[in-house]
């Protein structure tokens, strides 16, 4: 099959979150078993300095209307590898920037005229290079809008661009929502902006678009799937999911385990497996080394590495603060966003700088150290389409305490619920549901054999991308 996909993230070239991973992977797993892929990302400065990118070669000029007026821009393309072509949409004054989406305590006030244009030029190289797609598949609000204006482009040129379109919910907290004036940059009929198209209480929504005018639509996880019908978890798209209720599913993220695995990982100082877990103390005396802490402290050591957001449930860790205080152990925290919560996890570092160390930086290298040096990895999200750390985590035998919501109710099994094929810890997404969860935490570190079977079981797993990819394989066949 030719397939496309399009988003506003990519690894390894720009990444903020699991969506680069995962449209990295799934995009490189399909190309590795045959497929023709495409892959359309905005050409940000952090895209243009990898030094794979310095064999991209300009392959179009665009003319791209926008509204009234036209923007010109640029396409680079080149391939990374066997049947995966990328390619760089190019504006200076829209993607070279230091970050993909604001400063970093705001979103960038273009940000509707930014994706617009990148959208509008994906559909445009489409049609001018000639890709001839089976499958468009766009990922989140930023690309959401392709399906509507690919239709409406073969409809004004009479001809087929693609076969059929997939949009991928990663997070519908997001959704890219904007004046009703930015309607007329997307130049689209009339007829779309009402309440049966983009209009969403009187703006615009580009999600709502793709979930609308996309052949099919998919979530990260299946229990997801069914979460964002509700008014709990839908954040008011849950009546526009229900009237697509007969097109959607929920198809579980993978690991890239040429990147994610104890046995081959090159960021880690040692590697290990699950039939040899002793690398793993030389990784965790590394940690607590790298973090200022005793290298030969003996109680259990938790980690977590996200976006400081409230959806990640970092206000339930910071109401916990006790038993950190109480118990002989360690919270090792990597992450930045919310500066409330950044200043309230530096302020516990602060006051218990023997047992917390805070990291406010986007850093691989030691995400990859705490997920192999920690011997649990705290995830207690508030909502989660899917999550890769509980599943990273795992793999690298650090069981994982997560929410009993979305994607980690379908990626992780309770070891008090289900003791033979336990793999980590479940709690209600509320601070004293969290506090039970690391109570419980401790007792199964206590009991060694236990947690070594816990350990083992959970990198027995099989969630790499050859295991997600073949969903999405028989997800696009069933469409076409």
């Amino acid at each position: 099959m030719k397939i496309v996909h399009a988003a506003s993230e990519l690894f390894p070239y720009v990444k903020t979150g699991g969506l680069a991973d995962a449209v990295g992977a799934l995009s490189g797993t399909l190309a590795d078993v045959g497929h023709e892929v495409s892959v359309f990302v905005p050409a940000y400065s952090a895209v243009l300095a990898h030094p794979d990118a310095a064999a991209a070669k300009v392959l179009l000029r665009l003319k791209i209307e926008m509204g009234d007026g036209f923007l010109s821009g640029d396409v680079r393309a080149f391939s990374p590898r066997k049947n995966l072509t990328l390619y760089l949409i190019g504006r200076e004054e829209f993607f070279e920037r230091k970050n993909p989406y604001g400063t970093g305590t705001r979103d960038y006030e273009d940000n509707a005229e930014r994706y617009i244009f990148f959208s509008k030029a994906v559909v445009e190289t489409l049609r001018l290079a000639d890709i001839q797609a089976d499958i468009v598949h766009c990922h989140d609000w930023q690309a959401a809008l392709i399906p509507a204006l690919l239709r409406e482009a073969e409809r004004r040129h009479g001809l087929t661009l693609a076969v059929k379109t997939v949009c991928t919910v990663h997070n519908i907290a997001y959704q890219g929502v904007f004046p009703a004036g930015t309607f007329a940059l997307t130049n689209l009929p009339a007829e779309l902006n009402g309440m049966d198209g983009l209009e969403f209480y009187g703006q615009m929504n580009f999600l709502k678009g793709g979930i609308l005018f996309s052949d099919r639509v998919t979530t990260v996880s299946p229990n997801y799937a069914k979460e964002i019908q509700t008014p709990e978890f839908g954040c008011g798209l849950e009546g526009v999911i229900q009237t697509r209720a007969d097109d959607i599913v929920g198809l579980v993220n993978g690991v890239d385990t040429a990147i994610w695995s104890p046995e081959v990982d090159p960021q880690i100082p040692a590697r290990y497996s699950a039939m040899d877990l002793s690398g793993k103390q030389a990784c965790r005396a590394a940690l607590l080394k790298e973090c200022g802490l005793d290298p030969a402290f003996k109680g259990p050591v938790f980690g977590m590495v996200c976006r400081l957001v409230e959806q990640k449930g970092v206000d339930l860790v910071l109401a916990n603060r006790s038993f950190f205080k109480q118990n002989d152990c360690a919270l090792i925290i990597l992450g930045s966003g919310d500066k409330r919560l950044e200043e309230a996890v530096r302020a516990l570092a602060a006051e218990l700088p023997r047992k917390v160390c805070f990291s406010g930086r986007l850093d691989e290298r030691m995400s990859h150290l705490i997920e192999a040096g920690s011997d649990f990895f705290v995830m207690p999200s508030l909502f989660e389409p899917c999550g890769l750390n509980q599943m990273y985590s795992q793999a690298y035998g650090t069981p994982p305490i997560v929410s009993r919501v979305g994607g980690l109710v379908d990626t992780v099994v309770d070891a008090d619920d289900y003791p033979a094929t336990g793999t980590g810890i479940m709690c209600s997404p509320d601070a004293a549901g969290l506090g039970a969860a690391l109570q419980r935490a401790l007792r199964l570190r206590a009991d060694k054999p236990r947690m070594a079977t816990v350990q083992r079981t959970g990198m027995s797993t099989d969630f790499s991308w050859k295991r997600a990819a073949v969903a999405y394989q028989n997800l696009y066949r069933d469409s076409l």
